[in-house]
């Protein structure tokens, strides 16, 4: 396959000498990979890209580090196979010591095996499957930014005790869509509540009429949706279009970003609530970094997977710097080591599972006259302290935990 490969930035740093004998190659290289073209592409896309970039630029700057970095950028189209194969090209003859990102689960889990294999580190911002730190976890890997179990809980959990005890789910028919729908329904079950029906819909789906109708006669009194991005955005328009929330039944929106919301309107998508590892608006740092994300970006504001892409290059460079080695395996145990601590989400740590620790946020989307400037659209309905977060270490099945 000719794939499509794009280096963003060479040598970022134009500083004397490298880093040491430890730096393979006497440079750092990090390929960002993601959905650049489809459903996925304003979640993470170019814009994932220009974070990166952004942190290694302040990491250069703020530690006056003797690293050089690259930068490179792929388009994986939310295929393993397509995505494995970039990434045994990238570190086998482009010689790419960490990869980050990396929307949809599918891909991301084929991905793991490979970084896992090649001794290289993973940098997982976009992937949703809690399996990522459990049955499939690997010593190669931090997730960083949110999971399903983190968003079933939160979400779920949140809506059950509010009323909302009968589900119906609409799920994407791939790895990231059952593990969503998997960890909510046993929230949902634990809370007292019961799902009525299930329907799985292709990824990427144009027309979701027929699920919708099916939900609609379940008579459950929220339709779950476990999908994402290009393909939330359309069940909930066409939800609307079928008048199914003005006829008494609520949707909730399982994994939803800030640039979904900004593509249904607020007069679409007012009312939802959801689960966020991060928000523009939440405080002054957040709001000083998206301002120059949104200049660096051609005016569009960044999802939490890019505030996610941002914080996890910038620790990965700190613990390279830390251990004197682009060694994957080695990278990633300091990234452990050291406590977390950036602009966004503060303070922090990684298990040994590779979760990253932080605050989770539950939303609600504004209506229209209450958003007084661009992007205004959430308000804070409650905080979930990270050691509530995220699942239990021991729980999840990780052969690393002892």
């Amino acid at each position: 396959m000719k794939m499509k490969r794009t280096i963003i930035a060479a040598a970022l740093a134009a500083l004397a000498g490298t880093a040491g004998a430890q730096v393979s190659d006497g440079v750092v290289k990090i390929g960002v990979m993601n959905d650049m073209s489809s459903l996925y592409a304003d979640i993470g896309g170019p814009g994932s890209v220009v974070a990166a970039k952004m942190a290694v630029e302040d990491y250069l700057k703020a530690t006056k580090s003797k690293l050089k970095v690259e930068v490179l950028a792929a388009d994986h189209q939310n295929k393993p196979d397509v995505g494995s194969q970039i990434v045994r090209q990238w570190i086998d003859v482009d010689k790419v010591d960490a990869i980050a990102d990396v929307p949809t689960s599918s891909v991301a889990l084929a991905v793991s095996e490979v970084v896992k294999q090649k001794g290289k580190a993973f940098l997982i911002t976009g992937a949703a499957s809690s399996d990522l730190t459990g049955k499939a976890c690997s010593p190669n890997s931090v997730h960083w930014l949110y999971d399903t179990w983190m968003l079933a809980n939160g979400t779920g959990s949140a809506i059950v005790k509010t009323g909302g005890d009968t589900w119906f789910f609409i799920t994407a028919d791939y790895a990231f869509g059952h593990a969503l729908e998997r960890d909510t329904e046993a929230v949902v079950l634990k809370s007292g509540g019961k799902v009525v029906g299930k329907v799985r819909a292709p990824l990427n789906t144009q027309d979701f009429s027929s699920f919708l109708l099916q939900a609609q006669s379940s008579k459950a009194k929220i339709i779950g949706l476990a999908n994402a991005g290009g393909d939330t955005i359309n069940s909930i328009k066409q939800a609307a279009e079928f008048g199914i929330v003005k006829g008494g039944q609520n949707l909730a929106g399982l994994l939803v970003f800030i640039t979904d919301v900004h593509g249904l309107g607020l007069d679409k998508a007012q009312g939802l609530i959801f689960t966020e590892a991060w928000y523009w608006d939440l405080n002054e740092a957040s709001r000083a970094w998206t301002k120059r994300f949104v200049a660096a970006n051609k005016g569009k504001y960044p999802s939490m997977d890019h505030a996610g892409v941002y914080a996890a290059v910038l620790h990965y460079l700190k613990a390279v710097d830390a251990a004197k080695t682009d060694d994957g395996t080695k990278a990633i145990a300091q990234m452990k080591k050291m406590p977390t601590d950036d602009p966004l989400f503060g303070k922090g740590r990684i298990r040994e599972d590779g979760r990253k620790i932080h605050n989770a946020y539950l939303f609600e989307v504004k209506k229209p006259s209450e958003s007084k400037y661009p992007y205004d659209y959430y308000k804070l309905r409650a905080t979930i302290p990270a050691d509530q977060a995220f699942r239990p270490e021991k729980e999840g099945g990780c052969p690393l935990v002892k």
